[in-house]
C-alpha cells in the first residue's frame, strides 16, 4: 500500500504543493503604486500597516481626511497607511491613477502612500486582496470586502491582525488601541 501511495505521489495524482498565497504574509507582495512604481510590502516590515480599499465618489470619501490625519499623527511611531482605489462598488471610483492621485491631493491633502487602482474582490481579485480575505491564505479570518473604506490591520511581523468595517471612522477604538499597543 505504501509503494502505491508514492508512486501517486510521484505520478502527481494528488495535489501536496501549496498554492502561490498560501504561507505568505504581507511582506511578501509586491504591488504597483500610484506612480506606476513597483512597491515592495516587504519594505514595511516593523511597521503597523492599515490597507484601505478607496473611491473617490463614495459617502465615506471624506474618511480621506481622516486617514491622512491618522497618518500624520502616527506615522512616526512605525505606522503606515496605504491605499487603494478600487472601482468595484457602484463605479464609484471610474478615474484613472492620475486623476485618482490629483482628487486625493487637492481634496484631502493625501501623503500616505497610495496604489495603483485594483480590485478588491470578485473574479479578478488582486492577489493581495485574496490574501486579505481568505483565511486559508492569511491563517486568521474570511472576510468579504462589503464596501469602500474597508480597513486591514497588518502587524510589524506582516500577519493580518483584524478587519474593520468602512462604517468605521479611522478613529475608531478598536483601531487606536492597535496603534497604541
Amino acid at each position: 500500500m505504501k509503494d502505491i501511495i508514492l508512486m501517486m505521489l510521484s505520478l502527481g495524482f494528488f495535489n501536496v504543493t501549496a498554492s502561490p498565497q498560501e504561507n505568505k504574509s504581507f511582506h511578501d507582495f509586491q504591488v504597483t503604486d500610484i506612480n506606476g512604481n513597483e512597491f515592495d510590502m516587504g519594505s514595511l516590515k516593523g511597521k503597523k500597516v492599515l490597507v484601505v480599499n478607496t473611491a473617490s465618489k463614495c459617502g465615506f470619501t471624506p474618511q480621506y481626511a481622516d486617514l491622512e490625519r491618522l497618518y500624520k499623527e502616527y506615522g512616526d511611531r512605525d505606522f503606515v497607511i496605504i491605499g487603494f482605489p478600487a472601482n468595484n462598488f457602484l463605479g464609484q471610483e471610474p478615474g484613472t491613477d492620475a486623476e485618482i492621485k490629483a482628487f486625493c491631493q487637492l481634496n484631502y491633502g493625501v501623503t500616505f502612500p497610495m496604489m495603483s487602482k485594483i480590485s478588491v474582490r470578485g473574479r479578478d481579485i488582486h492577489p493581495l486582496y485574496e490574501w486579505l480575505t481568505r483565511k486559508e491564505l492569511n491563517g486568521v479570518m474570511n472576510s468579504n470586502v462589503s464596501w469602500n473604506f474597508q480597513k486591514y490591520m497588518i502587524d510589524e511581523s506582516g500577519n493580518l491582525v483584524g478587519m474593520i468595517s468602512p462604517r468605521e471612522n479611522p478613529y475608531s477604538d478598536e483601531l487606536l488601541e492597535w496603534l497604541n499597543n
